[in-house]
């Protein structure tokens, strides 16, 4: 234990002569350590006397710093007990995380920095840190041979369910838990939310390669959801737990040649048989994520009129007779598995329908706002991860016998980079607490515009950043492997984020069309 003292004992020892200060409850006597103190004197003299736990952890790995020096100068306790860091005015429901990862300049978001933050807690930081091992395991090392490859390692993905991070990114309200015996490690199920999914997806996208990111959750996260919202039970029971085990894959079939963000014209066909007993479908979907891999398809296919009123969702199985995959070779992403998928004379049970008969556009509309979230996620890690490795390399980089960060020409670049991905971080965390805390329909009502606008926004923002990361490396940015070989991997994976799940115009054309439409129903003087 130690010997107690009171606060105003240790408020005495407030100067350089005589320096102690309180960390987490204990009492500390700095007095000789201020002279080799990394930070310098100034620092400690101005905590000398008070609780500095709160500084402290900002600032320091603790159970390094604590191993290292904490218990050569700690000379007792706080009498009472421990003191916890006070809170600053207005921060009710703000927690500081230790600081984590390399510390580079907007490399991280805020909360990785030690800053406040209203949104993640002690579970998302041990999230963080499970998921950023795992990656660093089993996924960094290798993207560069599966880029060049143009395939995945399929193992891979059984390693990922393995970890029971498949169940954790579909944008359920509850863990599926019933369909699965896999569990995150680091976080019991019933602590699991929105922003734990947030992690694990930006967590993946630090490797630097949107591929790996599409081939583990790129088709399944948004071809698994209708399913267990609209699926019978019966079809949810006997195919859902062999695709969370990782055994068996899913994704998710819309877009058609002639038919991609106007997804109310499509033309795949589904007609029933004279006894009603099957749907028969013959059509074309294209540029499907995850297809060639896929044992399941969730289809919209046309059972009724023209527009959207004659839509529907069908569960395909790989295994009817008449269902056709085909790979498609595309400008980045090469490994997710872009598909041609051709369906003719398939015979599909009706059993196999999600949702009701000429109401699939219902079910199309409740996946969207989880798509477009994922991809803003992704977007905004992969804008961070080439503006922290053109950061890197205009510190290590000389030209005309000086750094490259010393030219204020490449700040200026930075500092375009990085003030567009806080904007678009801070607009994704608000986001994401927002889908967190209404329901579906609410959330589909007030949510579906500005997550389009945060789409488009997010995309951009990761096309800037990215072509200018290859600009401040210059020739390595241009080349494939090597120092700048994220970037350049990274700029042409771009367009896949802003053409997808509703391309740039349409997105910013929905942002503001669908909120003036909102707004005037809610009183809006327009």
């Amino acid at each position: 234990m130690g010997e107690q003292y009171t606060v105003e004992q240790v408020a005495e020892h407030n100067n350089a002569e005589s320096l102690w200060i309180i960390i987490d409850g204990n009492v500390y006597d700095l007095t000789e350590f201020q002279k080799i103190h990394p930070g310098g004197k100034k620092i400690l003299n101005r905590m000398a006397g008070k609780d500095a736990s709160k500084q402290f952890h900002k600032y320091h790995d603790v159970e390094r710093v604590m191993q290292k020096h904490g218990i050569n100068y700690r000379i007792g306790q706080v009498a009472g007990g421990s003191v916890k860091p006070s809170k600053t005015a207005g921060s009710t429901g703000s927690t500081i995380q230790k600081p984590f990862g390399e510390l580079i300049p907007y490399g991280d978001p805020s909360w990785y920095q030690g800053h406040h933050t209203p949104y993640y807690n002690a579970t998302h930081a041990a999230l963080r840190k499970e998921v950023r091992t795992w990656v660093d395991k089993n996924v960094t090392p290798h993207v560069n041979d599966w880029d060049e490859a143009g395939e995945v390692d399929p193992a891979l993905y059984k390693k990922f369910a393995d970890q029971g991070y498949l169940g954790a990114v579909i944008g359920l309200k509850k863990y599926p838990a019933d369909y699965t015996d896999k569990r995150v490690k680091s976080v019991p199920v019933e602590k699991l939310d929105a922003f734990h999914e947030l992690i694990i997806t930006d967590e993946l996208c630090r490797a630097g390669a949107g591929a790996v990111v599409w081939n583990l959750i790129g088709g399944f996260s948004i071809g698994i959801p209708p399913v267990f919202k609209f699926g019978q039970e019966a079809l949810k029971k006997r195919i859902i737990p062999g695709i969370l085990s990782g055994d068996k894959r899913i994704c998710l079939c819309i877009t058609e040649p002639d038919a991609g963000s106007d997804v109310a014209n499509l033309t795949t066909t589904a007609e029933k048989t004279a006894d009603g007993k099957h749907y028969v479908v013959n059509g074309i979907k294209k540029w499907i994520t995850n297809g060639i891999f896929a044992d399941y398809f969730t289809v919209a296919v046309r059972t009724g009129g023209k527009g959207m009123g004659g839509i529907s969702m069908l569960l395909i199985e790989k295994t009817f007779p008449g269902v056709e995959v085909r790979k498609i070779e595309t400008q980045g992403m090469r490994g997710s598995g872009t598909t041609l998928v051709t369906f003719d004379d398939v015979k599909v049970p009706v059993e196999n329908l999600l949702g009701q008969e000429n109401q699939g556009f219902k079910v199309i509309m409740t996946n969207f706002n989880h798509e477009r979230l994922g991809v803003i996620i992704q977007a905004v890690r992969f804008a961070r991860v080439s503006t922290e490795a053109a950061m890197k390399h205009a510190h290590q980089r000389e030209t005309f016998g000086v750094k490259l960060i010393e030219h204020g020409v490449i700040r200026n670049k930075l500092g375009q980079m990085t003030s567009r991905i806080e904007a678009a971080q801070a607009w994704l965390d608000s986001l994401i607490y927002q889908y967190q805390m209404h329901d579906e329909q609410t959330a589909m009502l007030l949510l579906g515009g500005p997550i389009a606008g945060c789409k488009a926004f997010a995309t951009q923002t990761l096309e800037f950043c990215a072509s200018e990361a290859i600009q401040i490396f210059g020739g390595l940015g241009y080349t494939r492997g090597g120092k700048g070989g994220a970037c350049e991997r990274i700029f042409r994976e771009c367009k896949a984020y802003s053409i997808p799940g509703g391309s740039l115009e349409i997105m910013l054309d929905l942002a503001i069309r669908q909120q003036i439409r909102v707004h005037k129903g809610l009183g809006a003087k327009l």
